[in-house]
């Protein structure tokens, strides 16, 4: 009897019929015995070849739901997991909220593309590095563009954006070419947060540009806009996406740190055991200190020394790998 056939004829006592995994068991059998377990002889007489309990290797109906069960609460993430759990309950299509999609404008003359840094200009590092980072935190990156420090552009790629979020970098500080703020206020756009008390990152902007479109505004400082897109992008995205914030939870930082006086510090710091350390190099401008990091540690203001306390937990937010590993070692 194969799978996906009609049902074999009921069977008697002591009676046994070929069947293939996955086929309807017949009407009161009791048991299947797999083939490595029996064997026939020669007058077609089956043996098992150990004892063979009843209800033996037969699946039973209802044995992973029964009817009316929630399979999964609102708001879980569609993973292939969950596609596959849907289509065998009977599912043809499942309702989901899709990916935010989002745009990320990068501002700045002084940016290169490629190469090594010379003349006055850098090397962009926010290009290459955000477009999978808000992939890992849930979003669909419609487009990167590159405007240079050019007022004119930057306000005709904000109004003709059809994208849920604007990621811009750079430009919002008070600068003769930072341009965001300025054209903020000419669009008339609504600025839900305009700073942070956070080391690095405090320029970062979220602002309501309409009623389902928003721009936040990293620094241009790579790590500064890490921290920028952990405090803000994530969670907004987190939002759009129906998803449920993570758990935050504390762990003591194994060696001495310093916080700001007044705001509070994001520190790169990896996990060891039930301790995270901190990493050096963790200046705004720096990304050796993340690249190495599991975690950024939230240090609040005015701790000195070890910040084995309760409050100096670990920051929630994703710190996704590319997927592949280096073949080789990476130095100057």
């Amino acid at each position: 009897m194969l799978a996906g056939h009609a049902q074999a004829e009921p069977l008697s006592d002591g009676e046994a019929v070929r069947i293939a995994t996955g086929a309807r068991v017949p009407a009161d059998a009791t048991a299947v015995i797999r083939s490595e377990h029996g064997r026939t002889d020669d007058k077609g007489r089956l043996h098992a070849a150990r004892d063979v309990g009843h209800g033996q290797d037969i699946r039973p109906r209802g044995q992973e739901c029964r009817s009316g069960d929630q399979l999964l609460p609102g708001g879980t993430l569609v993973t292939p997991a969950v596609l596959g759990l849907a289509a065998a309950a009977g599912y043809d299509t499942v309702t989901a909220v899709p990916r935010p999609r989002v745009e990320v404008l990068i501002l700045g003359d002084e940016l290169l593309t490629e190469g090594l840094p010379r003349d006055g200009l850098i090397r962009d590092a926010l290009g290459p590095m955000l477009p999978s980072w808000l992939r890992a935190l849930g979003a669909e990156v419609t487009a990167v563009r590159r405007l240079g420090d050019d007022a004119k552009a930057l306000h005709k790629a904000i109004t003709g954006s059809s994208a849920d979020l604007i990621v811009t970098t750079g430009g919002t500080a008070s600068g003769p070419v930072d341009h965001v703020h300025p054209i903020l206020r000419r669009m008339g756009a609504e600025l839900l947060v305009d700073g942070v008390k956070v080391r690095p990152g405090h320029p970062m902007l979220l602002a309501r540009i309409k009623d389902d479109q928003h721009l936040v505004g990293l620094p241009g400082n790579p790590l500064a806009a890490i921290s920028g897109l952990l405090t803000l992008a994530e969670p907004l995205l987190r939002t759009l996406s129906a998803r449920p914030a993570p758990e935050p939870y504390a762990l003591p930082l194994q060696d001495a740190v310093h916080g700001h006086p007044y705001d509070t510090r994001l520190i790169p710091a990896v996990l060891r055991g039930d301790d995270a350390v901190p990493l050096h190099f963790n200046g705004p401008a720096m990304l050796r200190g993340i690249a190495a990091a599991d975690v950024l540690a939230v240090v609040p203001p005015g701790v000195r020394g070890r910040g084995n306390r309760p409050n100096s937990s670990i920051f929630p937010g994703l710190l996704p790998g590319s997927g592949c590993v280096s073949r080789e070692t990476v130095g100057p």
